[in-house]
């Protein structure tokens, strides 16, 4: 077991709270933080059956078995339960009485929503970031192989292939929470689907392309595409919202949380294939927009990632909008610097002091070299370093 960056908020929040919910995707160490962080509260789940049963059937019952509070595992799986817990803790709103989790983001969220808003803070757990990979005794050693490994906690934990792991991973979860919310009548086509999202990761989505590629419809993309990102297996970027004179180009951006699952999915068996892989670029930009999105999330912060591209052909990877501020960040997975890699950056800067003079930049190229730079405004960052700065 490593520490956990979100162990702080965790137990910041839970001083204040009466009910504290962590969400994220299955296997990402949900269960293993909140039992390290709480370990004086006792622990139940509800994935089995029997357990389950007693929390939807006498709610009443269980949550007297709890009155001094617990961690409930897998709390979605009995939603009826919320509204009990609801006057339960208006009774007595002691804080860090209750520690909910959830895989099935959609599931707690509405929940929550539904029973517990204003009583709960709401935190998100992804699998490691890159300063939490380094804390395991063996991590990935450079950059092929973080791409290509992943971040799932229980490969470095346990010395796993992750190769082998990945695909139980995705017949077991992936697979399996997409039937039990959807009814997917060909699970053939979904794995078609799933590869195809895979290969456009760090590209713009359109929904009709996509799903003529996989054989399916334009609304059934839709609705995969919805269950994978209540599911922490993708998300979108959208185009930035400060409109640039209406010259913005407003399809949002994929990209999955996990590379490891995307190299997998993509027939990537070992590291080096990486090296000449044609979407060995995209893949980086999406490894550098998720760690970015964990930097954020385990500080308990809104990701509030963007991108930018214009009519003109501007275009800027990613954005962190940090109100008074953005942070501009191009992924570049070359280990050289190109003379051309940072012209996007400057050309936003100059467009942002036309259009937003009172707005700060803050501009960043992330490569896959390891010195460190200052190229007037911006700051050449190597991949190794992507934890060590504020996002």
């Amino acid at each position: 077991m490593i520490h956990r960056n979100l162990a702080g908020p965790l137990l910041r929040l839970a001083k204040k709270m009466p009910v504290v919910a962590v969400t994220g995707p299955r296997q990402s160490g949900k269960t293993t933080l909140c039992r390290a962080a709480f370990p004086g509260i006792p622990y139940v789940s509800l994935e089995p059956l029997d357990v389950r049963d007693y929390a939807r059937e006498d709610p009443r019952g269980f949550l007297e078995e709890h009155r001094d509070g617990a961690i409930i595992d897998e709390a979605q799986r009995a939603p009826g339960l919320f509204s009990y817990l609801q006057a339960e803790v208006d009774e007595r709103p002691e804080p860090g009485r209750f520690i909910l989790t959830g895989s099935q983001h959609f599931g707690l969220t509405e929940a929550i929503t539904q029973s517990l808003a204003g009583r709960v803070a709401l935190l998100t757990l992804l699998p490691p970031s890159l300063d939490e990979l380094r804390r395991f005794p063996n991590p990935p050693g450079d950059l092929l192989a973080t791409l290509w490994a992943g971040a799932f906690p229980r490969i470095f934990d346990q010395g796993l292939e992750p190769g082998r792991w990945l695909a139980d991973y995705v017949t077991t979860y992936v697979q399996r929470d997409v039937r039990q919310v959807l009814n997917v009548p060909d699970l053939d086509a979904f794995t078609v689907f799933l590869r195809l999202a895979a290969g456009r990761t760090a590209t713009e989505l359109h929904l009709s392309g996509l799903g003529a590629d996989a054989g399916v419809t334009h609304n059934t993309v839709r609705s995969w595409i919805s269950v994978l990102e209540a599911s922490f297996i993708l998300f979108r970027v959208p185009a930035w919202h400060r409109n640039l004179r209406k010259r913005i180009v407003k399809a949002s951006k994929l990209h999955f949380f996990d590379t490891g699952l995307s190299c997998h999915l993509l027939g990537i068996r070992e590291p080096d294939q990486l090296r000449h892989h044609p979407l060995r670029g995209a893949i980086f930009e999406t490894w550098v927009a998720s760690e970015i999105y964990k930097a954020r999330a385990h500080r308990a912060l809104a990701p509030d990632l963007f991108h930018v591209r214009d009519t003109k052909k501007l275009e800027v990877d990613l954005l962190v909008d940090r109100g008074p501020e953005v942070v501009g960040v191009e992924c570049k997975a070359g280990a050289t610097v190109g003379s051309g890699f940072m012209d996007g950056l400057r050309a936003f800067s100059r467009l942002g002091q036309a259009q937003h003079p009172h707005l700060g930049r803050v501009l960043r190229l992330v490569y896959g070299g390891e010195a460190t730079q200052r190229r007037g405004e911006v700051e050449v960052l190597p991949w190794s370093r992507v934890p060590d700065v504020e996002w």
